[in-house]
């Protein structure tokens, strides 16, 4: 098939496995040709080229294979069939339909499920997450058990990890920029954290975590994954059941940057002292603190366990460099001391996990990145994919997906004789006219006497970001887009602010006077009147700024109070002390204005630029981001990928008709990333507004609903006479949507057709249903497991059979009563007269309900999430949740029923609740989940809680669901006499739920109030 690959980038949802890819020509450029298949791994960086080109010195890609020349004698490297066959082997195990199939712990198989099936209220986890976890999980605990099959990936890693780090179990999983690898941690954790609750014994899991972060924008960023935090994954994205959120809570997590490995000073002594003491001792004075001390401080959470899970963020900085080879030798200037620091900080990190690794034990080390190759100066060569690497989520991959930005650079200019585009590679053009000295140089102190070319390159990109910033303000979009600068040094960077945003100087009389407010007005930090914005729309982001906190206004404390309070209690919830709020300095303050760029209502909201240093390169995860210029050095695509991933988090996820999500673009200048688009003005899509439901604490406290987790029934017949009481709902009909087509024309090409239908059936003897059907339920309903059947109860149950049969069992469009000897239809029969008996002799033989054995009890406190569906405020008298999330008109209209009501004490509705009914559809185990829970005053000392669902049209399944609820929840939960009395109740037509609900309340509050409710009609 043929398509413009520009026009049309995204051809496969984000949620479904990517069946589709574009072709890629033998230079990685889009060919327009779409293919029916997974795009295979192959670690390509796709690009367009320059139109203009001649035979030069390319800078290196990406692209390594054998074919690239890659090996070497002293190292042999081709690693993307191995990646392929680990997934297509996960790709298999996926597809097995019974989960005891899997090969996996219950508790794995229970979050799968989630993962893959789970209507979630709010942000949905992305295929390509799942799949990293699916492949550790498959590598943890499918593949030791299949033998060679699956031991030789197993013999690889360890293998990989002997050669290169020693001692060590390191396990990567490569996901594009903008992939979401924050939400891959918080499914890693919970998987690991309730295995190893529920599994102590088990040395596969562990609930103890280290997250390794390489700077502390990454670390403020990652606190969601710490399950108290308020902005906890765990909750606001339903990563796991709520069920299972006890568990989550007793995960001991620590986030740390790679930094705090360093062996601190204990004793600070001159040197002249030491000298002396040295001398005098005739010893080394020991003043480092010990390896032991040193986890003490960073990680005293995590003393005492035996052992513990990595995980490490942006990992292409944690590697252990190889001995000096010829590249690294060449190495020279600015790329010699930029690789010599790469390697510094590569060894810390890495000598840090080894210190955890002999002091506590490390299970496994999980490596996530974008870009999980070797840097240069490494002793590889440099885009050498790390070799523990198993699984892989290419930017290609994520761009035809739409989980992130297309990326535009320039592809030509009108300047004759040029081969790049002048502002494609900017640095090249400009950097020996740029200032090479810090902050504080005297060498260029003037903004308006730089490089004429940087100022084309700022006004261009600025006057497109002009347009999209009027489409955004059209579109009703209440942040606005981001516009980031890149530089090489904080001197440029000042330099760079000042021109964007304005600049003023002291006068000798220590008077501020504004020489300039500015040149691009939507950037400029000055009003047209020399006075300072009090939000500004510019920062300067490096760490003497962070440091010094000087990019804030004194009025900005005082405009900004709303959204400083609210920062304050966030830090206050976030860790278990309003004393920690009491003084946030000016430093706090600026890294929450950047970690907050593009989030509406918090503090950088209203950013509109960003000028950084280095900062920038990774770990910020702005989603507003529209154009990125680059004033440095880019000597590599991976440094290049790295930096223009800053842009490429999408803005909107909602899908189209289609069922994808629309392309964004970003733009970018200054940085020869090799991918481009053709030049056009996206019109960005309106974002539905976001609503966090959550229960309001501890304001509305005494309006909390708890309810018992029930995971099984248990009945048994009566020791004397079995009879049965049937109900409206112990009613089968048998129908082709039951049961399956029952008349199909066959026919040829030509000749006569032939119907073929189940007339057959028809003449079936009733007495020979009757008595296999209850045959059935002697021998498989009510016979215990190692029992015998209870034979002497088979005349009494044939008789029910026979009477419900008689009464019962609706034949339609050509169905007969012969069906019933079918497996799945039997079971349904059976489980209808089995209720029916039940419910009978609940006086004789009360149902016996099993709670949940890890959560035995839930409640509306643990409501937590965000929807872009239409809510219902609640009326804070009235519900413990601040909204209800509508997914029909009926239930707005059951919520102002309800509401309006005196006699209802309290109100919730079950989203986000956990509150699950176990029950049967025919022979398939499943849960269901009731719509509403109502607490009403019905004159009892307790008051009585109404189970409530709200149902058009009714299928079978509606009428078990019914069932199991009247015949076994009900009367199971109220045996209990623990979690209070109990009631149910189905509304089915809109125009009369005040009515019915009104008549119920009186009923209830009419009947004796001796008795222990068991259904309410």
């Amino acid at each position: 098939m043929q398509h413009d690959f520009f026009l049309h980038p995204v051809v496969n949802s984000p949620y479904g496995y990517p069946a589709r890819h574009w072709a890629l020509d033998e230079h990685g450029q889009p060919t327009g040709t779409l293919v029916e298949s997974r795009r295979a791994a192959e670690f390509i960086t796709p690009v367009p080229k320059p139109k203009k080109t001649k035979a030069t010195a390319a800078q290196p890609s990406l692209i390594y294979t054998d074919t690239e020349g890659l090996s070497t004698e002293e190292q042999e490297y081709n690693h993307s069939r191995l990646i392929n066959e680990v997934r297509s082997a996960v790709d298999a195990w996926r597809q097995l339909p019974n989960p005891d199939q899997w090969g996996v712990t219950p508790e794995t198989a229970r979050l799968l499920r989630h993962w893959r099936h789970h209507n979630f209220s709010g942000i949905k986890p992305f295929f390509c997450q799942i799949e990293a976890v699916e492949t550790a999980i498959w590598l943890t605990e499918v593949a030791p058990k299949l033998g060679n099959r699956g031991v030789r990936f197993i013999t690889h890693l360890k293998q990989a990890n002997e050669g290169a780090n020693p001692g060590l179990f390191r396990l990567a999983l490569k996901l594009a920029t903008g992939a979401g690898k924050t939400t891959v941690m918080a499914l890693l954790i919970a998987w690991q954290t309730v295995n190893a609750v529920r599994h102590p014994g088990s040395k596969l899991f562990s609930s103890g975590f280290l997250i390794v972060a390489p700077g502390i924008t990454i670390k403020d960023r990652l606190r969601v994954l710490l399950p108290n935090d308020p902005d906890s994954y765990y909750r606001s994205r339903e990563i796991v059941p709520l069920d299972m959120m006890p568990d989550v809570m007793k995960a001991r997590i620590v986030i740390t940057n790679y930094h705090a490995f360093k062996l601190r000073e204990r004793l600070d002594i001159a040197k002249g002292t030491r000298t002396v003491l040295e001398g005098w001792r005739e010893e080394t004075v020991q003043t480092l603190e010990t390896e032991g001390q040193m986890l003490q401080r960073v990680m005293p959470e995590l003393m005492g366990l035996k052992r513990v899970v990595v995980l490490n963020d942006e990992a292409h900085h944690c590697y252990r460099e190889k001995p000096t080879t010829d590249e690294e030798g060449a190495l020279k200037g600015d790329d010699k001391a930029e690789a010599d620091e790469n390697n510094k900080a590569a060894r810390l990190w890495l000598s840090g996990l080894e210190i955890v690794q002999r002091k506590l034990g490390i299970t496994t080390i999980f490596d996530l990145s974008a870009t999980p190759f070797f840097l240069r100066g490494s002793g590889y060569a440099e885009g050498t994919l790390f070799p523990w690497t198993m699984s892989d989520f290419s930017l290609m991959d994520a761009i035809e997906c739409g989980i992130v930005k297309l990326p535009r650079v320039p592809i030509s200019d009108n300047v004759p004789g040029s081969r790049m585009p002048l502002l494609r590679n900017l640095w090249d053009n400009i950097g020996k006219d740029m200032p090479k000295k810090g902050r504080g140089s005297s060498a260029v102190a003037d903004p308006e006497k730089l490089p004429h070319l940087l100022y084309d390159a700022l006004d261009a990109l600025y006057g497109h970001y002009r347009q999209v910033f009027e489409l955004w303000e059209q579109q009703g979009i209440d942040v606005p887009p981001v516009f980031i600068v890149v530089c090489n040094n904080t001197t440029t960077s000042e330099l760079v602010y000042k021109y964007i945003s304005g600049w003023s100087e002291v006068n000798e009389d220590g008077n501020e006077t504004v020489v300039n407010t500015g040149h691009f007005p939507l950037f400029a930090n000055y009003d047209e009147n020399h006075q300072r914005h009090s939000r500004p729309r510019t920062i300067l982001i490096d760490s003497a700024q962070l440091e010094s906190g000087d990019a804030l206004d004194p009025s900005f404390r005082a405009a900004a109070s709303d959204e400083i309070e609210r920062f304050r209690r966030d830090i206050a919830e976030r860790v278990g002390n309003p004393q920690a709020t009491a003084k946030i300095d000016d430093a706090t303050l600026l890294r929450e204005v950047m970690n907050t760029v593009g989030k509406s209502g918090k503090l950088g909201a209203q950013i509109r630029c960003v000028v950084s240093v280095s900062m920038l390169t990774e770990g910020w995860d702005a989603n507003t981001v529209t154009h990125i210029l680059g004033v440095r050095a880019f000597g590599t695509q991976l440094l290049c990928e790295q930096v223009v991933g800053r842009a490429l988090r999408r803005q909107s996820y909602e899908l189209n008709a289609e069922g994808l999500l629309n392309p964004e673009y970003a733009d970018i200048l200054g940085i020869p990333f090799d991918f481009t688009a053709k030049p056009v003005v996206s019109v960005p899509a309106t974002p539905k507004p976001t609503t966090h439901v959550h229960a309001v604490r501890p304001d509305r406290d005494a309006l909390e609903i708890v309810f018992p987790r029930v995971a099984a029934y248990r009945t048994e017949l009566p020791d004397k006479k079995v009879t049965a009481q049937f109900t409206s709902d112990s009613t089968l009909e048998l129908t082709p949507d039951l049961v399956g087509p029952t008349n199909t024309e066959n026919a040829g090409i030509i000749g006569e057709s032939n119907n073929l239908t189940l007339a057959d059936m028809k003449d079936a003897r009733a007495s020979t249903i009757i008595f296999k059907l209850a045959t059935y339920l002697i021998t498989r309903t009510y016979r215990d497991a190692g029992e015998d059947p209870p034979l002497h109860l088979f005349g009494p149950i044939r008789r029910i059979v026979r009477e419900w049969m008689d009464n019962h069992l609706v034949c339609k469009s050509g169905t007969y009563p012969a069906l019933l000897l079918r497996p799945d239809i039997a079971e349904r029969a059976a489980e209808k007269i089995k209720n029916a008996i039940t419910y009978a002799n609940i006086g004789e033989k009360p149902v016996i309900v099993v709670p949940d054995p890890f959560a035995p009890i839930g409640s509306s406190a643990d409501v937590s999430f965000v929807t872009t569906k239409t809510t219902w405020k609640t009326d804070p008298k009235k519900s413990h949740i601040n909204v209800v999330v509508c997914d029909s008109d009926w239930e707005a209209e059951f919520c102002r029923v309800v509401e309006k009501n005196p006699h209802v004490l309290a109100y919730v509705k079950n989203q986000g609740l956990g509150f699950e009914v176990p029950y049967n559809d025919g022979h398939v185990s499943r849960h269901y989940r009731p719509d509403f829970i109502v607490r009403i005053d019905d004159g009892e000392v307790e008051p009585v809680s109404l189970v409530v669902e709200i149902k058009g049209y009714r299928k079978e399944d509606a009428k078990a669901k019914a069932e199991t609820m009247r015949t076994l929840w009900i009367p199971g939960v109220n045996h209990l006499e623990t979690c209070g009395r109990w009631a149910f109740e189905e509304f089915k037509d809109v125009f009369e739920i005040e009515d019915k609900f009104n008549e119920l309340v009186d009923r209830l509050r009419a009947a004796p109030k001796t008795t222990k409710t068991t259904e309410a009609a």
